[in-house]
């Protein structure tokens, strides 16, 4: 079985498109916590520039992320909708440090 996944997301929201983006990212941060492997989904906003958020998304493991990216709510939410809304994204797996 392989070890627990973080997802670090930072994304630069298109300045037009920033509450449409926090109400959308909201609603998959609901359906995420509802996912049986879904550890724990956090959404931050940077105090210095709104328009920047990032995500920090804990899964039980490399599985669990997957089911979460072939999610309907990740597609029809994520892909389809918030992406188009972003200047830029970046999105970093993490390991804890004592993980195989």
């Amino acid at each position: 079985m392989s070890a627990q996944v973080t997802v670090v997301a930072r994304w630069q929201v298109k300045s037009d498109a920033l509450d449409e983006v926090l109400a959308l990212a909201t609603r998959v941060r609901q359906q995420s916590l509802e996912e049986p492997g879904c550890l724990g989904y956090e959404i931050y906003r940077s105090v210095d520039a709104p328009a920047s958020l990032l995500l920090h998304e804990h899964y039980r493991d490399d599985a669990a992320l997957d089911a979460h990216r072939r999610s309907a709510h990740f597609q029809a939410l994520v892909v389809e909708r918030i992406v188009p809304l972003l200047e830029t994204r970046q999105v970093e797996l993490l390991r804890p440090r004592d993980a195989a």
